[in-house]
């Protein structure tokens, strides 16, 4: 059998039907101060604007509050979306954080744009390319580092990690700057795709500044619970909203169980959520062990970063203890 790498938790700041959006804020900090005892690697928060059923906009401000209340866990962006920041300052934030907890910031970028067209004014984001996104990493990475004709303050109390989230030409960028790459989605669901990419972002990686070798997360939305059944349904909230997104235009806060169980699905509507349940890993630690334990020998992921999220506070908990005991000495 394949032996796990570390495992880290990213947290979307999903809003929860029946609460509001602070107690979503709240949660995430919550969450992220017992991860901080179960020897999880990091804990990262992502950058969504505009939709009613994710609160985590401002991941700077987050991760500053997250770093504040844990002692020992990485904290991160997961990631960070550059074509809606002037490298310069997404750099200032980071150092910010890095010289208030120094060896504990990481930095996750991607490039994915607003969801919608008035979202994307009111971020004044111009139509992004994939020259545009190496042009402002590029630059991100000389202000981290100095080489930049401004320099940036505060300077980094250390060498802040950074990661690209891989889409498009992602993965040969950050070999080439020899950065941390993020695989998800579409690409980890083809695993001789998967394998193909990381082989020819190890064999190409360039050693720098920013990282001494390669160093592979692959992302994945994992859920646990004492039984099968339970951990089935755990991902359902998340599917349901996810299938809302796809047909009415609206990623909605999570709904119980129950009532998802209950909702009036179209037919599409229940193919998506069942693709969305299908995709996921669930079940059993002991069940979840072993398809993680594939996924790292389909992918040779170095670390695997586990993004499922439920209505349920206290099952979402239990799902964290169980996840970790994979990993626990």
């Amino acid at each position: 059998m394949t032996a796990l790498p570390p495992l880290s938790l990213l947290d979307r700041a999903l809003a929860r039907a029946g609460e509001g959006e602070g107690a979503a804020l709240q949660a995430v900090i919550a969450r992220a101060g017992a991860a901080d005892t179960q020897g999880f690697l990091r804990f990262w928060v992502a950058e969504h604007h505009g939709v009613p059923g994710i609160t985590g906009a401002a991941p700077a401000v987050l991760m500053a509050a997250i770093a504040a209340a844990t002692t020992d866990l990485r904290v991160g962006s997961g990631g960070i979306m550059l074509p809606n920041h002037q490298p310069l300052v997404v750099a200032e934030q980071a150092s910010t954080l890095d010289q208030l907890h120094p060896g504990r910031i990481d930095l996750g970028v991607g490039r994915s744009l607003g969801f919608t067209p008035a979202v994307r004014s009111a971020l004044r984001t111009p139509t992004s390319t994939d020259a545009g996104f190496v042009e402002d990493l590029v630059e991100l990475l000389s202000y981290l580092d100095g080489t930049a004709p401004v320099t940036s303050r505060p300077r980094p109390a250390s060498r802040i990690p950074v990661f690209v989230l891989a889409t498009r030409r992602g993965v040969a960028l950050a070999a080439q700057a020899g950065l941390g790459v993020v695989l998800g989605g579409p690409v980890v669901a083809d695993p001789e795709r998967a394998r193909t990419l990381v082989e020819g972002y190890r064999s190409s990686f360039r050693p720098s500044g920013h990282g001494d070798r390669p160093h592979v997360v692959v992302a994945v939305n994992a859920l646990a619970a004492d039984t099968g059944s339970a951990a089935r349904d755990l991902v359902l909230p998340e599917a349901w909203a996810m299938a809302q997104s796809r047909t009415v235009g609206e990623f909605r806060p999570l709904e119980p169980v129950q009532a998802v169980q209950q909702a009036a699905m179209t037919a599409r509507q229940r193919r998506l959520v069942q693709d969305h349940v299908d995709a996921a890993v669930h079940g059993t630690p002991q069940e979840v062990g072993r398809e993680l334990e594939d996924l790292v020998a389909a992918t040779g992921a170095d670390e695997l970063l586990l993004t499922g999220a439920t209505h349920d506070l206290r099952a979402q908990a239990r799902s964290d203890e169980l996840l970790a005991e994979l990993v626990r000495d």
